[in-house]
């Protein structure tokens, strides 16, 4: 299966608790939301390539849909996977508000 790096990483995900979580390691965890089928292995070469920055270590997540209702039918929420990817000590941390 041939995949791009950009293809691997879909979005930075940023909340409550992963902003929190990169403040208390000085920035050195990030959390992104990552393609369902990449493991541990593609995630860390898509931000070594992308952000420029070494990785220590990468921690994933599958993250169960929500069931939604409308009335009488109910669905539910495709399940999705998310990375936490921690950085080697020394590394310039990601920002990706820069400015704002």
């Amino acid at each position: 299966m041939t995949r791009s790096v950009h293809d691997t990483i879909r979005y930075p995900h940023v909340t409550e608790k992963s902003t929190l979580k990169k403040e208390e390691q000085e920035g050195r965890v990030v959390t992104f939301q990552v393609e369902i089928r990449a493991n541990k292995h593609h995630i860390r070469e898509a931000v070594e390539r992308i952000f420029d920055v070494k990785v220590e270590k990468v921690r994933t997540a599958i993250v169960r849909g929500k069931i939604k209702r409308q009335g009488k039918t109910s669905g539910q929420r495709p399940n999705w996977k998310k990375a936490y990817v921690t950085l080697k000590p020394g590394q310039k941390p990601i920002e990706f508000f820069e400015g704002v």
